[in-house]
């Protein structure tokens, strides 16, 4: 299987760096696994709404650049479908028994996602109704992305 991670923005933080290195390690085992960051718009704290949805369509056309028509995408959304653990290891099972084996997690930026990369997402995620910083998140993703694989081969994993 072959997993894309699509983040808007750089990571900064040595101690997120550091976490997603060791998933990505045990990753390995199980999986190719890939992380492409995208540029972010600068957002300044008063931008207006039409600058707003203007900065979401250049981080958008930034994401869906980094898609193949052949992906699976995966959008994390605060309005998405909340799954367990269980279910999301139950969700990457099947897409890789029916061949979709080519999965992007797409993680917008401070903004959100654009509706342009909604139209393209096959499958909105949610993590939960509160909202994260977008680098958080891909410790958490990838750390729900090992523990599926876990799952699924009937591994031990802490609950």
């Amino acid at each position: 299987m072959k997993i894309t991670i699509i983040s808007v923005g750089k990571l900064k933080e040595k101690y997120l760096k550091q976490g997603i290195e060791e998933y990505l390690k045990r990753l390995s085992a199980y999986a190719n696994v890939n992380i492409i960051e995208v540029a972010d718009e600068k957002v300044p704290e008063n931008m207006s709404e039409a600058d707003m949805l203007i900065a979401k369509q250049k981080e958008g056309e930034r994401i869906l650049g980094a898609i193949t028509a052949d992906t699976y995408v995966i959008t994390l959304e605060i309005e998405g479908k909340m799954l367990t653990s269980e279910q999301l290891a139950a969700k990457m099972d099947e897409l890789a028994t029916y061949g979709r084996s080519k999965i992007a997690f797409v993680i917008g930026g401070s903004i959100g996602i654009s509706k342009e990369v909604q139209k393209r997402s096959d499958y909105a995620l949610s993590f939960s109704k509160m909202t994260f910083p977008h680098q958080l998140m891909r410790l958490v993703l990838v750390e729900q992305v090992y523990r599926g694989f876990r799952i699924n081969r009937g591994e031990p994993y802490h609950k």
